[in-house]
């Protein structure tokens, strides 16, 4: 029964301390044996734990590589496709839309003088870049203002929220090019009236995400500052705009990328200098190679805008504000 419960001294003792040998005439010949026996195989236990090194795993200069790689290739091998893609398309219509290689030609053609101005029809491409944007940054600004304290007045107080919530459900499904003539029959003008349909189409994701946020605020904060006495004011700057402020950047983001799509159109339809009207002349001129350019600038001045709003909400934010 002992020998049940405790471990032999000859299993309990290290590898590498010689097990001595029973002095002539005290030990016992069957514990000699024994011992004699367990020699091999504690050698050999020793021998394979000097073999088993641990595994050092894969290097840095390995790991960097797999991240390197992981991280290039696969954008390179989606605008490949699309490169493929948009060749076999231009061999399958006979050139009726231009290939890659013409486009990327012109491309270099039109920003080696993107700023040049040979009249208010005839401005480069940088110039009608920038009106476009100007005219976003303008309405979208406005929205903001509106937009943001609307909702964090309707998210507050509830009799705001049952109040506003129809009309806001009735006018955000309407087109933002619905309201174009509404905004030429007000303002009589095509600047005016795009700015007005930028504005429009931008204060609703203000409005909806920053009264979610304030809605969903923990009722714990609103109870301490109960019980503190505080002001509404500090309610709303000490409580509510650091909670809400993730869902408030949301909406910022979501209403950018609305207003530059809108934009597109609205100066197709009032003219102007602009990249929308820009591209509606280009295809007055049958000139496809810039509208595919145009097409590609809009784009990438769009992702501009999203990845310096993504790093503005991550700069603010203690969250990871995810695309």
């Amino acid at each position: 029964m002992v020998s049940a419960v405790f471990h032999s001294p000859l299993e309990a003792a290290p590898a590498h301390v010689p097990i001595p040998s029973p002095a002539p005439g005290h030990g016992n010949s069957a514990m000699h044996s024994v011992a004699a026996a367990a020699r091999p195989a504690m050698a050999e236990a020793q021998n394979a734990s000097k073999n088993t090194a641990p595994d050092p795993g894969p290097s840095r200069v390995s790991r960097f590589m797999s991240g390197f790689w992981l991280a290039v290739l696969p954008p390179v091998l989606g605008i490949g496709l699309l490169v493929l893609i948009w060749e076999m398309v231009s061999a399958g219509t006979g050139k009726s839309i231009p290939s890659p290689l013409e486009t990327f030609k012109q491309a270099v053609v039109l920003f080696s003088d993107p700023f040049y101005s040979k009249g208010p029809n005839d401005q480069g491409l940088g110039w009608n870049v920038l009106s476009s944007l100007q005219r976003v940054a303008m309405g979208f600004g406005m929205a903001a203002v509106v937009g943001i304290p609307v909702g964090f007045m309707i998210g507050r107080f509830n009799f705001l929220s049952r109040m506003f919530n129809p009309l806001i459900s009735l006018l955000r499904p309407v087109s933002p090019l619905a309201w174009l003539p509404i905004g030429l029959l007000v303002f009589k003008g095509a600047n005016p009236a795009a700015i007005w349909t930028i504005f429009i189409c931008s204060i609703w994701p203000m409005i909806i995400n920053t009264a979610v946020g304030v809605q969903r605020v923990p009722s714990d904060y609103m109870n301490v500052a109960r019980v503190l006495n505080l002001s509404e004011w500090k309610i709303v700057t000490k409580i509510l705009f650091p909670a809400v402020l993730p869902y408030m950047l949301t909406g910022v983001r979501l209403a950018v990328g609305t207003a530059w799509l809108v934009i597109v159109a609205a100066e197709m339809l009032t003219g102007g200098v602009g990249i929308g009207f820009w591209v509606w002349d280009e295809w007055n001129n049958l000139n496809v190679k810039n509208i595919i350019i145009a097409i590609f600038v809009i784009g990438i001045v769009g992702l501009v805008l999203e990845f310096a709003l993504i790093k503005l909400a991550t700069a603010f934010t203690f969250e990871d504000v995810k695309n």
